[in-house]
């Protein structure tokens, strides 16, 4: 399955694919959500991981008995992924927002996961976006938004997007707040701070 997502969100991904893995897996999952866990659905739900990157997280979510596909469009970022963590149960698949058609992983799942993807996405592939997500949530499903705020940096593509932008997006679609935080960024980077959103579905 090609990815469908335009190439230029992902760009600058592969080259650094090898720095990337190392980054990503030196937070956990804990550290990453640990203000949202009391809102994850019971095992054995369903949940899919958009823009899973190395795993990290799918892999954890796998560990605590979840059915797991990881969506990752960067082919070395999901090869670093199955090696990291190919003990865990997770079911990868080249696929990305907005389209997001996982033609071959049919049916709704009870928790999607965006972390760190939301503002690679313009404003009009938000909405498209959005209302993917919404298709794809059972109903009382939820929606885990991590969003990055600060410098870009060079050579990739982000879209400064706020919290609050966020969340009338998601009213329009039917999607409910039931979580806003935010938090300093987990690597250290003193310019760089993180919303943290949860939405449910009707």
């Amino acid at each position: 399955m090609t990815a469908t997502a335009p190439a230029r969100s992902t760009t600058g991904y592969a080259v650094a694919a090898d720095a990337l893995a190392v980054q990503y897996e030196q937070v956990t999952f804990d550290e990453v959500h640990r203000d949202v866990q009391e809102l994850l659905p019971a095992a054995p739900a369903r949940i899919l991981d958009v823009g899973a990157g190395t795993g990290r997280d799918a892999a954890a979510l796998a560990a605590r008995g979840y059915r797991v596909v990881a969506a990752e469009p960067t082919a070395e970022l999901r090869a670093h992924g199955q090696r990291i963590h190919g003990d865990r149960a997770v079911d990868w698949v080249d696929d990305a927002l907005p389209d997001l058609p996982l033609h071959r992983r049919p049916g709704r799942f009870d928790a999607v996961f965006a972390t760190a993807v939301w503002m690679y996405l313009d404003a009009e592939e938000r909405r498209k976006a959005t209302a993917r997500i919404v298709a794809l949530l059972v109903p009382g499903g939820r929606f885990f938004v991590n969003l990055r705020h600060g410098p870009v940096p060079e050579g990739r593509r982000m879209f400064d997007v706020s919290a609050a932008e966020t969340v009338r997006l998601a009213r329009t679609h039917g999607l409910r707040a039931v979580h806003r935080g935010e938090r300093a960024d987990l690597h250290g980077r003193a310019d760089v701070r993180w919303s943290r959103l949860v939405f449910e579905s009707a």
